[in-house]
């Protein structure tokens, strides 16, 4: 019998302080959603929204050669006359390219035509895992060097 965690429920994984003040470099929304509910990929998305997916798909990581959507860091996409808005997260709260990572999200999301503004919402619900990327995202990690495997 094995001491090795079965599944990612079975992990203990630390929790942040609700008395915890936020970090003050970052501003950020809470949205309550259920593990079920992310990552959003963009299957079946028609359109316009087929577009702006198609564009979230070309921002890779920039240490590593994967897309923001097979990491697993958007968490969804809302278009309204024009208007896109990307709920996304980061790996962890740290990330030293957190800049560059949401301004090249917000840079893709504007420049398809027929988005004129584009927003990215910063979130930490549900908490980023290994458990969110793409089984494409993790194909990539191997071919990159990073062993995904539990």
């Amino acid at each position: 019998m094995s001491s090795e965690p079965d599944g990612p429920e079975e992990y203990d994984r630390p929790r942040a302080d609700a008395e915890a003040a936020p970090c003050g470099y970052t501003d950020y929304e809470t949205k309550e959603r259920t593990a079920e509910e992310v990552p959003a990929t963009g299957e079946g998305a028609e359109g316009l929204e087929r577009e702006v997916w198609a564009a979230l798909y070309e921002v890779e990581d920039p240490e590593m050669p994967v897309s923001v959507v097979d990491l697993g860091l958007i968490y969804g996409l809302e278009l309204d006359d024009g208007k896109a808005t990307i709920d996304m997260t980061l790996t962890y709260s740290g990330c030293p390219a957190r800049e560059i990572i949401l301004e090249e999200v917000e840079e893709a999301a504007a420049g398809v035509d027929g988005v004129d503004d584009a927003e990215v919402r910063l979130v930490w619900a549900p908490d980023w895992s290994l458990d969110l990327v793409t089984e494409q995202g993790k194909e990539a990690l191997r071919e990159f060097g990073i062993s995904v495997e539990r």
